[in-house]
């Protein structure tokens, strides 16, 4: 059921389609509830009400046809989210704007990114920057990044203010000689979800590292 025009902004009266057929079955004079009701208590075994949120619809409905199930109409359920995407939108224009201009400035990363050993330190750098750098546009404070991702306001901080190259080569430089030997170990805890750096270094002191 939908309501149509006779005469634009003067007169309205209410279509009846049935859904399987798509078939009109009757016009009603007006789109009002009474004359709705009327109707369903004449046709008596509605099962399936497909209707927009119009409250006469909705009264006459549950007057006239309680035991059927309503279901929304698919095209006002689209038309009222693209409204909506489309004010949210508006509203944060600005932040969206910052986001582009950003974006531009910084130009393409991958070109770096590939150039490194797709290591699980450069996996963590990557997906931190990404995080960092999403919340920072959005408007977060740095307090509560650090929070979010359990982090330590420092490490925010210098994912914030320094470039994704550098922090991608500050990943890549990070070699410590002695500790070969057990990176297979560390790789393996890391992977299984062990990332505290202290427990880390506890273990393979134990495991017989001396390195700092």
């Amino acid at each position: 059921m939908d309501e149509f025009a006779f005469r634009r902004s003067v007169r309205y009266g209410t279509i009846l389609v049935d859904i399987e057929s798509r078939r009109p079955v009757d016009v009603l004079p007006d789109r009002t509830s009474d004359t709705l009701a009327a109707w369903l208590h004449d046709h008596p075994g509605v099962e399936v009400v497909c209707r927009d949120r119009a409250s006469a619809y909705a009264c006459a409905v549950k007057e006239a046809a309680p035991q059927a199930i309503e279901v929304a109409d698919r095209r006002h359920l689209l038309h009222s989210l693209s409204l909506a995407v489309e004010k949210t939108c508006h509203e944060h224009r600005p932040c969206l704007q910052k986001y582009v201009e950003r974006a531009q400035r910084a130009g393409p990363r991958m070109p770096a990114q590939e150039a490194l050993p797709p290591t699980l330190i450069v996996g963590r750098v990557v997906r931190r920057h990404e995080e960092i750098d999403r919340m920072v546009d959005v408007g977060y404070p740095l307090s509560e990044i650090a929070r979010c991702l359990g982090l330590d306001r420092k490490t925010v901080r210098r994912y914030r203010d320094t470039g994704f190259d550098a922090l991608l080569a500050s990943a890549r430089d990070r070699r410590n000689i002695p500790l070969d030997r057990f990176k297979p170990y560390l790789q393996a805890e890391f992977a299984a979800g062990n990332t505290v750096a202290t427990e880390l270094y506890k273990q393979i002191r134990e495991r017989g590292f001396r390195g700092g």
